[in-house]
């Protein structure tokens, strides 16, 4: 199974093409480094929530857009050593003056692969969530992980990636644990669905809302603290 880093940042609307071609830039880089795929994908729909919500995670301020993006490794080893390089390497500390965005509000993390369904063919929409987790209860989170991917296959999409939280660092600013109000005895899931389009994505959701095994399924972690959206991939390089 793959391990990913995941990270939420917020991107002021007017320099989304920096951030593309920032991000499509340093790939070669990465990929030196060991990252097998790397996606960044830009604010579409993204909701206001009552307690929690991605805006919030990471403080985005008005004219802002979220975006919502993954590194994937072969293993945790490989990720680490590929950290290991990144902060020994001048090349990123240049990077690293050069991004157009606030990184002091991003946040990120490392997690293990609980779940990973289908292929990430032609990906043209995602779905992405990040969840509070009870530490204690990795098996039952992946069951649900599995169980919910093999529903949405069947109504369109086409890769279902659900993962755990083993190296989740606290902020200075914002952290993946606030973003969530994550308890002392939680972890973080994070996770995302790709589908073909906007359209099989606003189709999928609706019947899967409807779907009475949807009804009789109890999610293993406080809906109310999830964080979620829908966003439009604008980088995709492996």
């Amino acid at each position: 199974m793959r391990y990913i880093q995941g990270f939420v940042a917020a991107v002021p609307e007017e320099r989304k093409e920096a951030y593309r071609k920032h991000a499509s830039g340093a790939f070669p880089l990465f990929k030196e480094f060991g990252v097998l795929r790397m996606v960044e994908s830009w604010e579409d729909d993204v909701p206001n929530g009552t307690v929690t919500d991605l805006r919030r995670a990471v403080k985005a301020e008005p004219g802002e857009k979220i975006v919502f993006s993954w590194f994937e490794f072969a293993s945790k080893a490989a990720a680490d050593a590929a950290s290991k390089k990144m902060m020994e390497d001048p090349r990123m500390a240049q990077m690293g003056g050069e991004m157009p965005f606030d990184g002091k509000r991003m946040i990120y993390g490392g997690f293990e692969t609980l779940s990973d369904v289908g292929k990430a063919d032609a990906t043209g929409y995602i779905s992405g969530m990040v969840a509070p987790a009870s530490a204690n209860g990795k098996e039952s989170y992946t069951e649900f992980a599995r169980s919910m991917a093999a529903i949405f296959q069947e109504y369109g999409a086409t890769r279902l990636l659900d993962a755990w939280g083993v190296d989740v660092p606290a902020g200075e600013v914002t952290d993946f644990q606030r973003a969530v109000q994550a308890k002392d005895d939680e972890t973080i899931a994070f996770g995302w669905i790709e589908w073909p389009s906007k359209e099989a994505c606003d189709s999928g959701w609706e019947k899967m809302m409807s779907d009475e095994r949807m009804q009789n399924t109890e999610m293993p972690f406080d809906g109310k603290r999830m964080i979620f959206g829908n966003f439009r991939p604008i980088v995709d390089l492996s």
